[in-house]
Parts: C-alpha cells; sequence; structure tokens
C-alpha cells in the first residue's frame, strides 16, 4: 500500500487535530495520553492509509483513534494504579458553559446532546466516566457529547446498532448517580469555586481554623494523585477535621513557594502551586481543584501532582 504524502498528511492533521485530541482526552481523561493517540493515529494514516482515499476522513481516523485509546485504558485497568486516579487537568480558558448561543432544555439539557462540551471536561465528568467499560465510555462519549447517530457510532466502533444501543443504556444508567448533581461550568459556578479555592489558601496562610471550617462541608473529601511518581496519600481523605490537620501540617513544613497560579482548568479556577527547589520524591508542581455545592462550600479538593497528568497545563 502507498503511504501518504507528507503534505497531505499535514493537511489531515490541520483539519482534524483539534477534535480529534478533544475525543481522545475525555476518552483517556489524560492529556498527554491524548498527545500520543493522535500521533499514532496521524502515523498510521501516513504509513497505512484506508483504502478508498476519496471518502471523508474523518470516520477513519476516529475509528483508528478510539481503538487505540480503548487499548490505552484496558491497558491503564490491567496494570492499576498506585494511589487515586484523577484526570490531568488542561486549560480551557475563560469559557462558560452552557454557550449563550445553544438552546438548553430544562435541568441544562442541550437539544443536540446529553452533555455540554466544557462539561465533558470537567474533573466531575471524567471521574464518573471512570465507573464505564472502555467500550461504554466510547459510545456514551460519541452519542451522547459528540451527538452521533446510533449508525455513525457503530460505525466508529465496528460494533452493530443493537449492541451500540445496549451498551449505551448500561452507560447511562452508570452515570445515574452524576447526572443527579451536574458539573454545569455556569458563570456562577466559576466565580464560587474561585472564591473558595481564595478563601480556603488565605485560610491557610493566615492559619485560620474558623475561616477553612466555614469553607469545607463535614464530609469533604482530598483526592491526591502522585501517580506513584511522588509522595502522596494513597487513600481520599475524608472530613473537614482530616483535611485541616493534614493541611496544617503540610504549611507548617512547607517548602518556599515560588509562584501560585490561578489557571482555568477544566471549565473552572484552578491553583497552579511552583516551589523555589527540587526535593526527592516530592512534586515541585501541582494542580489544586475544588468541586463545591450550591452554597459554594467545597465538597471535595484534588491534588493532581503527577508529571505525566500536567502537560496540559502551562503557567504563562
Amino acid at each position: 500500500m502507498t503511504t501518504l504524502s507528507t503534505a497531505l498528511t499535514e493537511t489531515l492533521f490541520s483539519e482534524h487535530r483539534q477534535f480529534l485530541w478533544g475525543l481522545c482526552y475525555r476518552l483517556t481523561g489524560n492529556a498527554a495520553d491524548a498527545d500520543d493517540i493522535m500521533q499514532d493515529t496521524f502515523v498510521r494514516a501516513m504509513e497505512r492509509p484506508p483504502a478508498d482515499r476519496a471518502a471523508p476522513w474523518r470516520p477513519w481516523l476516529v475509528r483508528v483513534a478510539l481503538n487505540l485509546g480503548r487499548d490505552v485504558l484496558r491497558r491503564r485497568k490491567r496494570r492499576g494504579y498506585v494511589g487515586p486516579w484523577l484526570p490531568s487537568p488542561i486549560d480551557t480558558g475563560d469559557e462558560v458553559s452552557p454557550p449563550s448561543y445553544e438552546p438548553t432544555f430544562a435541568g441544562g439539557m442541550s437539544t443536540e446532546r446529553r452533555y455540554d462540551l466544557l462539561e465533558s471536561v470537567t474533573f466531575a465528568f471524567l471521574i464518573a466516566l471512570e465507573a464505564l467499560s472502555p467500550r461504554q465510555r466510547a459510545i456514551l462519549l460519541l452519542r451522547d457529547v459528540f451527538d452521533y447517530s446510533v449508525q455513525d457510532t457503530a460505525a466508529a466502533l465496528d460494533l452493530s446498532e443493537a449492541n451500540v444501543k445496549t451498551s449505551l443504556h448500561r452507560a447511562r444508567r452508570a452515570m445515574h448517580a452524576y447526572d443527579q448533581s451536574r458539573c454545569l461550568p455556569t458563570r456562577t459556578l466559576q466565580q464560587q469555586t474561585r472564591h473558595a479555592l481564595d478563601g480556603f489558601l488565605q485560610g491557610l496562610f493566615s492559619r485560620d481554623i474558623n475561616k477553612l471550617e466555614s469553607l469545607l462541608v463535614a464530609d469533604t473529601r482530598l483526592v491526591s494523585d502522585g501517580g506513584g511518581e511522588f509522595r502522596a496519600a494513597l487513600k481520599p481523605i475524608v472530613g473537614c477535621d482530616k483535611i485541616l490537620r493534614f493541611h496544617m501540617k503540610a504549611v507548617e513544613h512547607a517548602r518556599p513557594l515560588a509562584r501560585i497560579v490561578v489557571r482555568m482548568c477544566n471549565g473552572l479556577p484552578a491553583l497552579v502551586f511552583e516551589y523555589a527547589d527540587s526535593r526527592p520524591g516530592e512534586a515541585t508542581r501541582f494542580v489544586y481543584t475544588a468541586n463545591v455545592d450550591r452554597e459554594g462550600r467545597i465538597t471535595e479538593l484534588h491534588a493532581v501532582l503527577a508529571s505525566r497528568k500536567l502537560t496540559g497545563v502551562l503557567l504563562g
């Protein structure tokens, strides 16, 4: 089989790169994995292109990327993971969800898809996807995020339409808990999250326990992802008192900070910490995100430390 020219490959890359990367990131929850899958997809396009090059390229590229992505998910489940798994944060800029131009039904449902594009990169959504099998995850993304038809989804995954419908039903059932309290990155939620993170940071540095207690719900969870690379809690820390004791101890033995930067990551504000020095077993940079309730109180904190998880965040 004849390989593709570099010029044609570059054209395909330019046209389809953004869509494929977004699909692969949502599929794996990892920006570095999305980079690798996208690169491998275009390498296959160059070296082993489809026989019918007159047909639209996107369906073929999506099929290859989804096969590669599901392999990544299967390997991850077989290997296991050291400590809790969290998605890798990515810069999303000053966007708001749902977009003002997209009509919505009551409850925030889009007229064209079940989940908005920005909602589908939030930590809450990506963590919920971890309960799905690789096949269910791919089907739910195609049908409920990217608005693929049953027929197109079946073609992309080489499944029967009946299998697509059955798997989607099971995937939606597994997402029921998430659907009860969806994370829609509205401007109000972004402002509440920023206020909570700012207050938490101020309370830590001033060691104001009362202020910190007012910001956390009683059963707040702290989840840290060091990926086995850096020291991190191997189990979630649950409870306001335990989390405050953990942070007070951390502040007491804190290393000098080079800077703290606020970034919009995965649709919501996040704190990026960078230390002035490096120490064995300790991360030099990490990202802190938070989930808040309707009153703006923190229900869950996420600390992402693993280097491979931070490729999608720039300090600027």
